[in-house]
């Protein structure tokens, strides 16, 4: 007895093709996906190294500032004598510095003038040096 098996190629040759298309816009979907996954973690990346960077900025700028006051302070204390002060302090935008009575003041008046306040008192001298126009000139001279 013969058997005959008969195929039908065209249906096999329309399931392959299907089953190719179907593969390829697999992939193709596939690549699109990633593609918007990487373009997201660089976006996230870039965003951190920016703030990093403004981080940085913001420290740099501080670092500055505190120079400037401290270098502006030492100026003053060596004007007035490094043995004559008793404290010194930071309340907001002015430095306070508290000196012996008998302090002479004349070389802090001729660099400072109007922006040093002194208040004297029995016990000691109370000198308040406004420090914001300072630190304008030189921030912006740097």
């Amino acid at each position: 007895m013969i058997v005959a098996v008969k195929t039908n190629s065209k249906k096999r040759l329309i399931i392959k093709i299907i089953s190719l298309v179907a593969v390829v816009a697999m992939l193709i979907a596939y690549y699109f996906y990633m593609s918007h996954e990487y373009e997201q973690k660089a976006k996230a990346e870039n965003e951190k190294k920016l703030q990093q960077v403004e981080k940085k900025k913001i420290k740099d700028k501080k670092k500055k500032l505190e120079r400037i006051i401290y270098r502006e302070i030492e100026t003053a204390v060596d004007l007035i004598g490094q043995e004559k002060v008793i404290d010194v302090k930071l309340i907001s935008n002015k430095a306070l510095i508290i000196v012996d009575p008998d302090t002479n003041l004349d070389a802090l008046n001729v660099r400072y003038g109007t922006m040093a306040l002194i208040k004297k008192g029995i016990k000691d001298i109370k000198i308040a040096i406004d420090l914001k126009y300072i630190i304008e000139s030189k921030y912006n001279d740097k």
